[in-house]
């Protein structure tokens, strides 16, 4: 059984609820798709034959396995996953999706329900943080690290001074 694999891909481990938080992530971000699910066929320290399920998935077209095999460690900043909005009602729509259940932090990260960290940026928010002119990257880093969710508005007011 030949199956298309990439050659790096973050795998997660969740305690529980693995598809149902699969199938909601795809259901939020554009290009991503729910691409499977099995069962371990073997005894493991997780448990019996079946107790230990992979899910398949691809969000934004970067392929994802994840596993649900009881506790082990709990996810972390350490490891967050940034998504890349293209403007501010992309910013909100996901803000609110993934935000809903979970908590909101500051900088425009939030943890998800279900444990694991995003961060919704505007890309025009790095664009500005990139700008040569270090004085306008100042302003506009200024304004960010003052935000919860991020306000592209505000950001550009910050970056014409």
């Amino acid at each position: 059984m030949a199956t298309t694999v990439s050659k790096v891909a973050p795998f997660l481990w969740f305690a529980r609820e693995v598809e149902e938080a699969a199938r909601f992530y795809v259901s939020l971000i554009p290009g991503s798709s729910f691409d499977g699910s099995w069962t371990l066929a073997a005894e493991s320290p997780s448990g019996p034959p079946g107790s230990v399920k992979v899910v398949e998935f691809t969000l934004g077209g970067v392929q994802f396995q994840a596993m649900q095999a009881g506790q082990m460690d709990a996810f972390n900043h350490a490891v967050s996953f940034v998504i890349n909005c293209d403007d501010q009602a992309e910013v909100d729509r996901l803000w609110a999706g993934l935000g809903e259940g979970g908590t909101y932090e500051a900088c425009g990260w939030l943890k998800d329900r279900y444990g694991v960290s995003w961060q919704i940026t505007p890309k025009v928010l790095i664009e500005m943080m990139k700008d040569k002119d270090r004085a306008r990257a100042g302003r506009v880093a200024e304004a960010m690290l003052d935000m919860v969710k991020i306000e592209i508005a505000p950001l550009e007011k910050a970056y014409e001074g």
